[in-house]
């Protein structure tokens, strides 16, 4: 069996959409940059993701996106809003815009663990 090379990719949040630097760091932590990537084996690359905080909202996204979580029992409805995560921690708005660009399957966790985000 081959050895996975996996080299450290850093990308600067600097006045960048949120979406666009995302996606780049999901298809890196993929391996979707690389020409042996398969579906079914993690080939990706470690990800540093700098300036978090400096990073650009279009439209109104900060004051009306909201982010939803269920705990499964009646009314456990949990609504937060982008602008109060982003206070509490900016990291957190872009580790859950990765989080849920990456594939749902086993892989996910293992990809999560090569993600740096710097504020």
């Amino acid at each position: 069996m081959q050895e996975i090379k996996r080299e450290k990719i850093e990308f600067d949040a600097t006045d960048k959409a949120v979406g666009r630097v995302a996606t780049q760091a999901a298809m890196a932590l993929m391996g979707k940059n690389k020409p042996t990537f398969v579906r079914h084996i993690d080939t990706g690359d470690f990800v540093v993701v700098n300036h978090a905080k400096l990073v650009k909202f279009t439209g109104k996204k900060l004051v009306q996106k909201d982010y939803y979580f269920h705990s499964g029992h009646p009314g456990g409805l949990k609504i937060t809003s982008m602008k109060k995560v982003f206070d509490a921690d900016p990291t957190d708005v872009m580790r859950r815009a990765i989080y849920s660009m990456l594939p749902k399957n086993k892989l996910r966790n293992g990809m999560m663990k090569r993600l740096i985000i710097k504020a």
